[in-house]
């Protein structure tokens, strides 16, 4: 399909609700060129892409974050150059992004009516404003969430609430949603899309940025296809094929992950029995075993990241063990079992990683980045003993294993000297994964791993997570896709309420299975856990 010169008019003749007109940005290159597009009332129009195909950077544009190079826009019939987020949201524009923008210290209710707080006389009406952010999280399905909370206290899905809630304003016309679903589960999906369909009904335009094709075909009227900064096609939703798209996104021939057999599992790796803190995780018994992919699954605060964090040792563990065995370089099948226990119950993440335990974390800003350094440091940072030599790297071996990171990982970047600060949020994501690809874990811990991204990125992921399993390394996958975890893993546990409540074997879940367990449904008869199916280790202290 040719791409539009100039936005079109709405079928009923009326103007369209926002209008580009070969809209461009520049930085050292092009990342934004000749991009003209037309907003409807009352439509959902998806925009995709490859990460760095320029979907934020457009998005940024239109929310007044980042000023056009060339071009120029119109809010219905009138000139539209905001200079400021403050001044598109002034006249109706506002945006979900994909890095959050609440103020950690602030609570729910301050973050969600920050710019309209109720006040007499210069004093905060606390009462009013509880009962307002009450109101607000009702609307995507949050009534359980204390509005005094301080908002460092939610788990980063339930900030993607808080921050969803934030912009559902009465006196919103334009809605741009930047990987909205990447954190939610299923549930809060679709009190996102409930809050969408009402958005429509009042005649707001929705841009809304994704990767999850399945999510596109669900919502969306139209869909916007860039690449490599350029508008390559845009269509009517309905009757578009998910490998046509992909297609037209990466402009070239995607691996697909469909149905596979279990893979053959080696020893237990890595062992928690009785593992707990707090409330957040209760009494965790769970085998992570080689040549193996295991899933985690769950609703938002269900201890899913917690877990994670406990095994890791980002946070200390109240009671329980965890243990360490050697032999992660034996192939998946081996029938002899490790022997030797090498280490248990770490201090620190330190400890954890040179015990052979990586984690690829949910937050990539806060908790995964050095932002202001260079991609070739992000990488290498975790084994600096492998590009060293008598304390004093060895840069033109640092630069070479970059080089080879970034070509297997296809991170989009001018050279392995860029700050990732400045690549897109999906490329981003893979500096974190390649920085783990480095350091050859035995153990590694992926918690929201494909967070932003695009699916020829994550096509090639997949292919290095299969990489990993075939050279008999143990991984832990936690996602909110259950589609993702049902295709690349071989077990999947669900947490509820902090407890490991279940773990399917491949071949005996499905879509309702998991979301039952996840809810509590007591009909639910899951197989035993730990899997019995591979060799438990001897233990010799």
């Amino acid at each position: 399909m040719t791409t539009p010169a100039v936005p079109a008019p709405a079928a009923n003749g009326r103007a369209p609700l926002l209008s580009l007109f070969s809209l461009g940005k520049d930085y050292a290159t092009p990342v934004l060129d000749d991009v003209s597009l037309a907003l409807q009332p009352g439509e959902v129009l998806a925009l995709t892409g490859e990460n760095g195909a320029g979907k934020s950077t457009l998005s940024k544009i239109i929310c007044g974050l980042v000023q056009p190079t060339r071009g120029h826009m119109l809010l219905g019939e009138v000139p539209f150059h905001p200079g400021s987020r403050r001044n598109a949201e002034h006249v109706g524009v506002r945006m979900v992004m994909q890095e959050l923008g609440l103020v950690s210290t602030l609570s729910v209710a301050e973050n969600l009516l920050l710019e309209r707080l109720p006040q007499r006389a210069g004093w905060l009406k606390r009462a009013e404003l509880h009962a307002l952010a009450v109101q607000q999280l009702a609307k995507i399905g949050m009534q359980g969430i204390d509005p005094a909370m301080p908002v460092a206290q939610l788990g980063i899905g339930q900030q993607q609430m808080v921050e969803i809630a934030r912009n559902l304003q009465d006196d919103t016309r334009v809605l741009v949603l930047d990987e909205p679903t990447a954190m939610l589960t299923s549930r809060e999906t679709s009190h996102l899309f409930e809050q969408i369909a009402l958005l429509k009904a009042r005649g707001v335009g929705v841009i809304y940025v994704s990767h999850r094709l399945e999510e596109l075909q669900r919502i969306a009227d139209r869909v916007a296809v860039l690449r490599d900064g350029r508008l390559v096609d845009v269509r009517p939703m309905a009757g578009v094929r998910e490998a046509e798209l992909v297609q037209r996104m990466v402009g070239r021939a995607v691996q697909e992950h469909g149905n596979r057999a279990r893979r053959a599992a080696g020893p237990a790796l890595l062992r928690a029995r009785g593992l707990g803190r707090a409330q957040v995780v209760r009494d965790v018994d769970l085998d992570l075993h080689a040549g193996e992919i295991m899933g985690l699954a769950g609703l938002v605060g269900s201890g899913r990241t917690e877990l994670v964090r406990l095994l890791f040792g980002a946070d200390r563990a109240d009671r329980g063990e965890i243990t360490l065995y050697a032999g992660a370089a034996a192939p998946p099948g081996q029938v002899e079992p490790p022997t030797r226990r090498v280490a248990g119950n770490w201090r620190s993440p330190m400890q954890a990683i040179r015990a052979g335990i990586g984690l690829v974390t949910e937050d990539r800003k806060s908790q995964g980045l050095l932002l202001p350094q260079s991609i070739r440091v992000n990488a290498t940072v975790s084994d600096l003993g492998a590009v060293s030599r008598a304390g004093w790297l060895q840069m033109a071996k640092e630069r070479r294993i970059t080089r080879r990171l970034v070509d297997t990982l296809r991170i989009r970047s001018q050279s392995g000297e860029q700050v990732v600060s400045t690549l897109s949020g999906g490329n981003q994501q893979k500096v974190v994964f390649a920085r783990w690809l480095h350091r050859e874990c035995k153990v590694l811990l992926l918690d929201e791993p494909t967070r932003g991204v695009d699916v020829g990125a994550r096509a090639d992921l997949y292919a290095e997570l299969d990489r990993m399993t075939d050279a008999g390394k143990a991984l832990l996958m936690v996602s909110s896709d259950l589609r993702e975890l049902m295709i690349m893993c071989d077990r999947i546990g669900v947490m509820r309420a902090g407890r490991l409540v279940a773990v399917f074997e491949r071949g005996h879940w499905s879509d309702q299975s998991l979301l039952a367990a996840a809810f509590g449904d007591a009909g639910v008869r899951p197989l035993p856990s730990p899997s019995s199916s591979a060799p438990t280790p001897a233990v010799q202290s």
